[in-house]
């Protein structure tokens, strides 16, 4: 019989994959009982100020803070002299230049020593009784500086006579990078029919997540060991690179705690200079020290997203064929390299710029240059958007020029089911996918056909009417291992440990399905425990759309071990063979009778059992999921704007989706994720733009100058699924976090040009806003 001692059925599974649960962590949450790191408040604690260049490049001659060290309440200041026996914060991936030589990474300390290289580089920390106290403090410090000129623009950084940042890296350049045969391209651009070519700029953009950067330093002086307490995507990945770089001592002298976060997108996931000297304070004082940025602090030193000046080019050949595309890259790494700072440019558009075409050849040409501007990392989709973002943009004008179907030459190009697998240019595998069917389904969807006669009403109203599609697909979930923990617990719960980190994006619910699905576990008695760096023995964290995947073949591989253990637990229980116990929906039962256990029950059973060497002590597990191959989520975005000519604004009437994420866990969670990556987008394209002064003054400094998408800019989102399962991984799931960037950009920016088409413009680069736009057009 069913176990029902928790007033669960766990044979009900309408809990399971496929349905739209809710977010179980929304209710808390919409009842303010969440608990982010500023809502932390630890017994005697301090409070630390950081105190910032105000200078975009400054060589330090010196700093006095005899007086700030004298003002009330301070305990201490911290400059870069105290943290001399710690380590840098460096970038340490394998990229190679073109000539074989390695990339040529910086050594960022965690406070500035002798350079200051941005207007926010972090100069001392002021720690105090009170935040105001440590504040006023700041104010004190003397820095005695020699200004140097600045420089904000990549390709600016390159030139000749650019001011140089770093006197062991000449030329501001750490990477000059290829992919792909720079000799056969140029032979296919040769003999092309015709070269499609547009300079496209990916502006730079702040991330601006909802909770600002905070964290609580703490030393346990009997154990010697530091505690970190910081909102973050991934506490095992974290605390690796905090003990490896930058404290230099061993991992298990180090644990980081991470509770609720409030966004991160990318910017969260490694180490920040701001959190060495809380932790050397904390050991020095003997007492915790907590900092919370405010958000103009925030804006200087957050790292940003973006920021790529790229040439785009697309060989064709008279029937409209694709034969190369070629892209030419100044990418702007801010003045120092973040863990992942050059893959963005470099490794991802190479991967992405093929996109769901058939392209035979492909070049990434690309130089990472350091700047006096704020460090540059990923941001949602890291690279796969804007790769998307420039195929689109050159298949619409490549089709303009040739007299050709912008929706026929897609179809013309996309890989087609036979051809599955793929080996694409880009070495990726393609392992399933429907590209032209979807293009077809999106299309219908908004009534594509039925344009012409909405633009022609709309010009009688005098506004400018534009449709635009953007195709995309993205090379997602880089390999990882990820943990699968399961463990039962004496009060009824089932707890998963895994080393993704929810950020926003509602694992709790997902995960549980699929534990649900695979255990039979009642879904309401399901936790998860991600935070934690002291539970995981690996982790690879959330980024890259790949936390199902990971955690949920973990999970899936978990659940494996837990039936097996169960099988054996069950036949000593109902005294009987191994072989003969059968597992389903939750219920061990000897084949071919009504004896059964529920394995609720059987947990419970186990606990009270006598150890024994033929028994599993518990059902519990502890795994660690391999990894598994790329995904390659996919989808069509089609988004019709009307554009009032007298003012530039743009309004969105109409945005379809159509997308194939594979499996999909949670309909009602994926559809939220398309939509939060579709806004984001819209943001890039029509309102987000960081400004720098010539002297390298943020002038977007604020939300004051800053815009970001509301409310009342959107459109009501179209959604729908077209599912190819993948093959790649246990679940059949793709990943769908970032592909609402991936699509919207482009369909966004390709309805924007064909609105202003009319008027004589074929390019605009983002974001196109009201002023942009109002000046493209009366242009004349």
């Amino acid at each position: 019989m069913p176990d029902n001692s928790l007033g669960y059925d766990p044979t009900r599974l309408k809990f399971g994959i496929g349905q739209s649960v809710p977010r179980q962590e929304d209710p808390k949450l919409l009842k303010g009982q969440g608990r982010y790191t500023d809502d932390l408040s630890l017994p005697n604690q301090l409070y630390a100020h950081v105190l910032r260049s105000p200078y975009a490049h400054a060589a330090l001659n010196s700093m006095d803070v005899s007086e700030a060290r004298a003002a009330p309440g301070v305990h201490a200041i911290i400059t870069a002299e105290d943290l001399g026996d710690y380590g840098d914060l460096v970038c340490a991936m394998p990229l190679k230049s073109i000539d074989g030589t390695p990339l040529r990474t910086t050594r960022r300390p965690a406070l500035a020593r002798d350079r200051l290289r941005f207007v926010g580089d972090p100069v001392a920390v002021v720690i105090a009784e009170t935040k105001a106290q440590a504040k006023d403090a700041a104010e004190m410090i003397f820095l005695d500086v020699e200004t140097l000129p600045a420089v904000t623009e990549a390709s600016a950084g390159a030139a000749p006579d650019a001011t140089q940042l770093y006197d062991d890296i000449p030329g501001n350049q750490v990477l000059d990078f290829r992919f792909g045969d720079a000799g056969k391209v140029a032979e296919a651009f040769a003999g092309a029919a015709h070269v499609q070519k547009l300079s496209i700029r990916n502006n730079r953009i702040v991330v601006a997540a909802m909770e600002p950067r905070s964290a609580i330093g703490e030393y346990e002086a009997e154990t010697g060991r530091f505690v970190l307490r910081v909102g973050c995507q991934g506490v095992f990945g974290l605390r690796n690179q905090l003990a490896d770089d930058v404290l230099k001592m061993p991992r298990n002298k180090v644990r980081v705690l991470t509770g609720n976060v409030g966004g991160s997108f990318g910017m969260k996931a490694s180490v920040y200079p701001e959190y060495l000297p809380l932790l050397h304070a904390a050991k020095m004082l003997g007492r915790p020290v907590k900092w919370t940025d405010e958000r103009s602090g925030s804006f200087q030193s957050d790292a940003h997203g973006r920021d790529h000046e790229v040439e785009a080019e697309l060989a064709l050949d008279a029937a409209g064929k694709f034969l190369a595309v070629r892209l030419t890259t100044f990418a702007n790494m801010g003045a120092y390299l973040t863990n992942v700072g050059p893959n963005m440019a470099t490794g991802n558009y190479s991967k992405n710029i093929q996109a769901n075409y058939a392209t035979p050849l492909l070049e990434v040409h690309t130089r990472c240059i350091l700047t006096n501007s704020v460090p540059v990392t990923a941001y949602r989709g890291a690279g796969r958007p804007e790769a998307n973002y420039y195929m689109e943009r050159l298949i619409e004008e490549a089709a303009r020029a040739m007299g050709k179907s912008p929706i026929e030459l897609r179809k013309l190009n996309h890989i087609q089911p036979a051809q599955m697998p793929y080996a694409a240019a880009s070495g990726s595998v393609y392992d399933g996918g429907e590209f032209s069917e979807i293009l077809d389904q999106a299309l219908a969807a908004a009534d594509f056909d039925g344009f012409e006669a909405r633009r022609a009403e709309a010009k009688a109203r005098g506004k400018l009417r534009g449709i635009g599609i953007g195709n995309f697909l993205e090379c997602t979930a880089p390999p990882q291992k990820e943990q699968g923990g399961i463990r039962f617990g004496e009060d009824g719960t089932v707890t998963i440990v895994t080393g993704t980190l929810d950020y926003g994006q509602g694992h709790w619910s997902a995960f549980a399905q699929v534990l649900h699905q695979h255990l039979g576990v009642p879904f309401e008695a399901v936790r998860l425990m991600q935070g934690d760096s002291d539970e995981l023995i690996a982790g690879g964290g959330t980024g890259g759309s790949k936390s199902l995947m990971a955690s949920g073949g973990a999970i899936v591989e978990a659940s494996e071990i837990v039936i097996e253990k169960g099988r054996q637990a069950a036949a000593h229980v109902m005294e009987t063979a191994i072989a003969d116990i059968e597992f389903e929906a939750g219920t061990f039962t000897v084949a071919g009778t009504d004896r059964s256990i529920g394995i609720m029950e059987l947990a419970a059973k186990l606990r009270e059992m006598p150890k024994s060497e033929d028994l599993p002590e518990t059902l519990d597990v502890t795994h660690v999921f391999q990894e598994a191959p790329m995904a390659f989520p996919n989808g069509c975005h089609v988004c019709e704007v009307e554009i009032d000519p007298d003012t530039g604004i743009t309004r969105f009437v109409n945005y379809v989706t159509v997308n194939d994420f594979g499996v999909i866990v949670n309909p009602l969670l994926v559809q939220g994720q398309a939509h939060g990556g579709i806004v984001q987008g819209i943001g890039q394209a029509i309102h987000e733009y960081v400004a720098y002064s010539e002297d390298g003054q943020l002038l977007s400094g604020s939300f004051m100058d800053y815009g970001l998408p509301r409310a009342d800019d959107l459109p009501s989102f179209q959604f729908a699924s077209h599912p190819v399962p993948c093959t790649t991984n246990p679940l059949g799931a793709k990943g769908c976090g970032e592909a609402g960037c991936a699509g919207s950009l482009p369909a966004v920016m390709n309805a924007i040009v064909e609105a202003l088409r009319p008027v004589g413009v074929s390019h605009m680069d983002m974001p196109a806003t009201p002023e942009k736009i109002w000046r493209a057009i009366h242009a004349g």
